[in-house]
């Protein structure tokens, strides 16, 4: 059982971050590039993740193209994040986009505290 879960909320269309894919890849992640897609950044991580971490953490995606879960819509109404949302084991990020080292500062956090 992974010791952290990564979540990311957005939509299926959704772009993976607020600024557009660019040959310096300041988010970390090279296979995305240069789509710009959440769904193929969230892939990209998951890669990366599982590569550094193994079965410690697991990213699980969060689409709100049908339905939203109580969890999410309990955030979105307190603190209205920007899409797409970063939770680490349910802890809004302030990340705001898929980045694989600001995930990784977050994740290592995670498996200090625990």
């Amino acid at each position: 059982m992974a010791e952290v879960t990564v979540e990311i909320v957005g939509f299926a269309e959704s772009e993976c971050g607020p600024f557009p894919c660019d040959e310096t890849r300041s988010c970390g992640l090279e296979t995305c590039y240069p789509s710009n897609s959440l769904m193929d950044a969230i892939s990209a991580l998951r890669d990366e993740l599982l590569a550094g971490y193994g079965e410690k953490v697991e990213v699980k995606t969060t689409l709100l193209d049908e339905e939203m879960p109580d969890h999410i819509r309990k955030i979105i109404e307190e603190r209205q994040p920007p899409i797409p949302i970063v939770l680490v084991n349910g802890r809004l990020t302030s990340i705001g986009r898929v980045s694989l080292d600001l995930i990784k500062e977050e994740i290592d956090y995670a498996l200090e505290e625990s």
